[in-house]
């Protein structure tokens, strides 16, 4: 038996912990890396890419952190909730720079370590309000949401989102299984660009559901970790803002990860709506009192990076370029796809009229898994792809592939 220094392994805390099966989506991206086809194509990894298949720094971005380098006076920590800057900037680009929310006193903003974050102190606020609380998931749903909200200790039902026979939302399904909430559930909704089914609600259904929210009670949470990738960025909020409008109560979960390229900045928001000054006090209080006892304080760099771009009209104007030219390159990738896929005689026209980056092809697992091997083509078990990961290049060999293994 081992020693050392007279304690014996039974002693030793480690050794009775079991590995955990390997994250799908890393799992996945190992093996693209150990793939030595020069043909291989992936699919898979959620982030953008562009046509040489590289995952860029916007310029805005660039043009923001030279300021920042020659402008930055310190390292010191910014406070638990962040800048005020940052805050107001996110709150004006979510919500719309002239929503009267933003100054009425019942807005408590957090800046927070990536979208993930957000999520996570959202659920730790919720135990908070109720230890028992249930949130209501979409099925499908992306893959971290159970994990950071059923970790901070609350309760996860689903709700009924994607058809795979229309390959759209089932509304009505959606909506009968909503009826099943009780009052003070919580419901998470994405605000744009479903992950993983890029199914998205039209405006009236999001009327439907925040009428529905309001008659029974329930509280709406709303990740949204696309923006701008959909239909654009006033596009692509406009439930949410709905929501704000007509609902006492609202939790927002925002990523800046995918829309400025920030993703290993981890930059994110928190926004609290209460229906009261006086609860928007005592709810920031608790929050702040909570990230203060996880991180302490959020990363500043990214944050200081969106809070330049969005406070300056230029950089702004030229973010706003770059990403509808990300989201214009999406949509056609799209439009070529479908007709390549109506060239070799199969109906994918479902994939023209989803939004953002994901959509699922709507094949088989054991059918996924002979594109890997065969074809050298990776996505989700699940047949998720990210939609930015084909070319012009690429989409006949995925085609044809596809054509092959739906024979």
């Amino acid at each position: 038996m081992f020693t050392r220094r007279g304690v014996h392994t039974d002693n030793i805390m480690f050794e009775h912990l079991k590995a955990l099966p390997q994250d799908p989506i890393l799992g996945l991206l190992q093996l693209f890396r150990n793939d030595p086809r020069a043909s291989k194509i992936d699919l898979g990894v959620g982030v953008y890419k562009d046509a040489q298949g590289h995952t860029p720094v916007m310029n805005a971005v660039k043009l923001a952190e030279q300021r920042l380098l020659e402008q930055e006076k310190t390292k010191s920590y910014i406070g638990p909730a962040g800048t005020e800057g940052f805050g107001r900037a996110m709150a004006g680009l979510l919500l719309g720079d002239d929503c009267p929310l933003i100054d009425s006193g019942r807005l408590t903003i957090a800046q927070t370590p990536g979208g993930c974050g957000a999520l996570r102190m959202a659920a730790e606020f919720l135990k908070l309000c109720n230890t028992d609380a249930t949130v209501w998931v979409s099925n499908p749903t992306w893959g971290n949401h159970i994990p950071l909200l059923g970790g901070a200790g609350l309760n996860i039902k689903q709700y009924s989102y994607y058809s795979k026979a229309t390959h759209g939302v089932d509304f009505d399904a959606m909506m009968t299984d909503l009826q099943g909430a009780q009052a003070g559930d919580i419901v998470l909704l994405h605000g744009c660009c479903h992950n993983p089914s890029g199914a998205d609600l039209n405006i009236e259904q999001w009327q439907a559901i925040s009428n529905l929210l309001v008659d029974k009670g329930l509280l709406p949470f709303v990740d949204i970790a696309y923006q701008g990738l959909g239909r654009g960025l006033d596009n692509d909020a406009a439930g949410l803002r709905l929501l704000a409008e007509q609902v006492p109560e609202l939790i927002i979960a925002a990523s800046c990860s995918k829309n400025f390229g920030l993703y290993r900045e981890r930059t994110g928001a928190l926004m609290l709506l209460s229906a009261t000054e006086e609860q928007a006090r005592a709810g920031a209080s608790q929050l702040f009192s909570a990230i203060r006892g996880h991180y302490s304080m959020p990363p500043s760099h990214g944050a200081a990076i969106v809070e330049t771009i969005l406070t300056d009209t230029t950089l702004r104007a030229n973010w706003q370029a770059e990403l509808d030219q990300m989201t214009q390159r999406i949509l056609s990738l799209r439009d070529q796809f479908v007709a390549e896929m109506d060239n070799q005689g199969m109906d994918f026209s479902f994939i023209a009229e989803q939004q953002g980056m994901f959509s699922f092809m709507g094949i088989s697992p054991e059918q996924v898994l002979t594109l890997r091997e065969q074809h050298g083509i990776y996505m989700l078990d699940s047949s998720r792809v990210n939609i930015a990961g084909l070319s012009i290049e690429n989409i006949p060999a995925v085609a044809q592939a596809l054509k092959t293994v739906l024979r």
